[in-house]
């Protein structure tokens, strides 16, 4: 059932003078957030957050931009290198459109190219054009929209090794990509645990009065709390597999979700295990796992099925 096309469409959230989240429900995999910010006081000059998984969903972005402005993105900032945030850039970017990313995030989608398509080939994934970022960074960059100021911080790696926070200090706006995902079981099979309570703590520190995760609906600073308690209950339950000698699947299949049963995508539980096994053994953090055949675990801990894609 990975072509179901059920899902709502997305939706223009207005968070503060110009800056809006573009919300797709329902927040799974695939179906990611994005951001369009307007330069103040102009309503132009706009700057995207990330941009979509399929040609569809892309131009259905487009046309909500179109709707705001009738410019072009002067500059599109890929949180990270998954394709559901990166394979509509070249749908939404105009001529003249920079797009920004941390520096191993150009690698990182090099090397994937459209890989991610193999994994939901049901899903009309359309005529994907692949858009590299044209300006990178290695810590932090901070650009100018008007009197806006918009911070891009890497905390190191969190979901991927690769990841950027969108910060709007006036505005206390962050668009935190898939680091925090609001309603979802969060995913480090290409990031870090430890990482990701690091990255946590450093929002902690921004406060943000408001967070838009890479998926799921807008929240607050309580989306931060949350995905710590996560992260925390995941690392003492590793703990205690690892010691009793439990692989991260047959461990996943003991315990089951916990007390997160409520979030979208429980089947990312034996990768997320997989990547707290690592940093127990001593591994450096983000180091490199058999996406593969992890992914292969997650689809037999779903019951042998795909998890589901209403990309």
């Amino acid at each position: 059932m990975t072509g179901d096309r059920t899902a709502a469409p997305g939706r223009l959230e207005e968070l503060a003078d110009g800056v809006f989240a573009y919300i797709q429900p329902d927040g799974g995999w695939c179906v990611s957030n994005a951001g369009i910010l307007l330069e103040p006081g102009r309503g132009g000059g706009p700057v995207l957050v990330d941009t979509a998984a399929t040609q569809e969903r892309a131009r259905a972005m487009r046309a909500a931009l179109g709707g705001l402005t009738p410019e072009s993105p002067r500059l599109i900032v890929n949180t990270h290198f998954h394709g559901d945030h990166t394979f509509g850039n070249a749908v939404l970017a105009g001529p003249g459109t920079v797009v920004v990313a941390h520096e191993r995030t150009r690698t990182e989608m090099a090397a994937a190219g459209l890989g991610l398509t193999t994994l939901w080939p049901d899903v009309e994934w359309g005529g994907i054009e692949l858009m590299l970022p044209d300006l990178t960074y290695r810590q932090g960059l901070t650009l100018h929209q008007g009197e806006r100021r918009i911070e891009l911080i890497h905390p190191g790696p969190a979901h991927t090794t690769n990841d950027t926070l969108v910060w709007l200090p006036e505005e206390r706006v962050l668009f935190a990509g898939d680091v925090v995902l609001p309603g979802c079981t969060p995913f480090v099979l290409m990031g870090s645990v430890a990482g990701s309570l690091a990255a946590l703590e450093l929002l902690r520190k921004l406060d943000p009065l408001t967070v838009v995760g890479g998926h799921g609906p807008v929240s607050g600073p309580e989306a931060l709390t949350r995905t710590e308690e996560y992260f925390h209950w995941l690392t003492e339950l590793a703990a205690k597999g690892r010691a009793a000698g439990l692989t991260p699947l047959q461990l996943a299949r003991e315990t089951g979700p916990g007390p997160y049963g409520d979030l979208r995508d429980p089947e990312r539980l034996p990768a997320n295990l997989h990547r707290a096994y690592s940093e127990l053994a001593g591994e450096e953090l983000g180091h490199a796992l058999d996406v593969v055949s992890v992914f292969g675990e997650m689809v037999e801990y779903n019951g042998g099925v795909l998890p589901l894609s209403h990309a």
